[in-house]
């Protein structure tokens, strides 16, 4: 099945996927968000052999946060809770990476259309990241 990207236009941007300036989401519904966010980019790649294989992987690393953190919310143990957000994260860093070679490769463009995308990922990536961070502290308090 060909699929076709010849003058379709994908949005990427907050601003572009309808979301309401000033309204605070919690972090599940952020990184839902992202997801369909890197559905959009994913959709937006040209249809050659390199941009099937990134979109691809952008697909399953851009999509896979989302449903990481929803597990760790209901963990059984913070220890499981730092496992499954740590895969989240690492997931996280995988996209930014998938991102940074679309944006070398100018696989979409204009280039900048990646700017808000890439700083969402580094955001999300320093949330999580502190997250873990945290939840170790907790951990080794309680352990204390």
């Amino acid at each position: 099945m060909e699929h076709s990207t010849v003058g379709r236009e994908y949005p990427i941007s907050n601003k572009e996927c309808s979301m309401i300036s000033g309204q605070t989401y919690d972090l599940e519904a952020r990184l839902i968000e992202y997801a369909v966010r890197m559905i959009r980019v994913s959709e937006a790649l040209p249809d050659s052999r390199s941009g099937q294989h990134i979109g691809k992987q952008l697909l399953r690393s851009g999509t896979a946060p989302a449903p990481n953190y929803s597990e760790a919310v209901s963990a059984e143990s913070r220890r499981d809770f730092i496992h499954k957000v740590k895969l989240a994260l690492k997931e996280l860093r995988e996209t930014l990476t998938w991102l940074k070679i679309i944006r070398r490769a100018d696989l979409i463009q204009p280039n900048e259309k990646l700017d808000e995308v890439i700083k969402e990922t580094d955001e999300l990536i320093a949330i999580l990241f502190t997250s873990v961070q945290t939840a170790r502290k907790n951990l080794q308090q309680k352990g204390s």
